[in-house]
C-alpha cells in the first residue's frame, strides 16, 4: 500500500511540475531578437517616411 501511495505521489508531483511549467510559458510574449527589432524599427521609420510625403498637400504654383 505504501509504495502504491509513494509512486502515485511522485507521478502526481511531476505532472504538477511540468504542467505549472507550460502554463507559465504561454503568457510571456515572444522573444524579439536585438537585430530583429532594429529591423522593425528600420522598416517603421521608412515607412512613416513614405507616408508622411504621400499625406503632405502640395503646394503648386499657379501665376
Amino acid at each position: 500500500m505504501n509504495r502504491k501511495k509513494k509512486v502515485k505521489q511522485t507521478l502526481l508531483k511531476q505532472a504538477k511540475r511540468s504542467k505549472a511549467k507550460k502554463a507559465t510559458n504561454s503568457n510571456k510574449p515572444r522573444y524579439i531578437s536585438k537585430a530583429e527589432r532594429a529591423a522593425m524599427e528600420t522598416s517603421e521609420q521608412d515607412s512613416g517616411t513614405e507616408s508622411q510625403a504621400d499625406t503632405t498637400p502640395r503646394q503648386d504654383v499657379e501665376s
